[in-house]
């Protein structure tokens, strides 16, 4: 019998809807990209992957607040000292329970460069054969400077938090840390005792509700399109 493994504390970690959002995110940012490479008849596909990604991303934004203990931006480490003592090979056992101070850095930048994207392809226009469902809300100049912004900027932005994203995995993953098992099985084996998250029926049943309002939302925001 392995005693070092004897003596871990097998701790929920990450909660089921925040692994299910993680997985979704992840198949719908794919799509995203790719559709939106191959352009023509495939934009429809990239319209509904953006559409998807703004229900996750409200999601995401609401389960920040009332979600798992590890999930929650509560417990996020973006404190200077503890990106510091990553980078040094040290720090506190809680800094890389949940998302560790580079990975809270990470998952704050992935929001805010998603929440541009989807943002601008909602007022883009490609003048050829796509146009965002809010263009005629904004001006011409607006919708010319998203559409630069969304084509150009905002593509090789994702394109390369993603490339820095599986990188990270695989540095982990040389490291000895299981962080993918753990995204899908939700559980981390730790040497302390930390705090797990909920993660019972009343979390899920709560998660839907917010996930079904969440959807109901951003297939609003694309009904405000004008009809032709």
């Amino acid at each position: 019998m392995n005693l070092y493994a004897s003596h871990l504390h097998r701790t929920r970690i990450w909660d089921l809807p925040t692994r299910l959002f993680h997985w979704a995110l992840v198949v719908s940012v794919v799509g995203l990209v790719v559709s939106g490479n191959i352009g023509g008849s495939a934009m429809v596909w990239h319209l509904r992957f953006g559409q998807a990604v703004l229900a996750l991303l409200m999601f995401r934004l609401l389960w920040g607040l009332i979600g798992g203990h590890w999930s929650r931006f509560a417990n996020f480490i973006v404190h200077p000292v503890a990106v510091l003592g990553e980078l040094r090979g040290r720090g506190r056992p809680e800094w890389h329970t949940g998302h560790s101070a580079l990975g809270s850095l990470s998952v704050i930048a992935f929001m805010l460069v998603l929440l541009a994207q989807v943002g601008s392809g909602l007022v883009s226009d490609d003048a050829i054969a796509f146009a965002g469902p809010l263009t005629h809300l904004v001006s011409s100049a607006t919708v010319s400077q998203a559409s630069a912004y969304h084509k150009e900027v905002g593509k090789l932005l994702l394109i390369g938090l993603v490339l820095l994203h599986l990188l990270a995995i695989i540095w982990h993953t040389f490291k000895g840390r299981a962080i993918v098992g753990a995204m899908v099985h939700g559980d981390k084996p730790l040497e302390q005792v930390m705090p797990a998250s909920r993660d019972g029926w009343r979390q899920r049943l709560l998660a839907a509700i917010v996930m079904v309002l969440c959807v109901a939302a951003s297939i609003w925001v694309f009904s405000l399109a004008p009809a032709f």
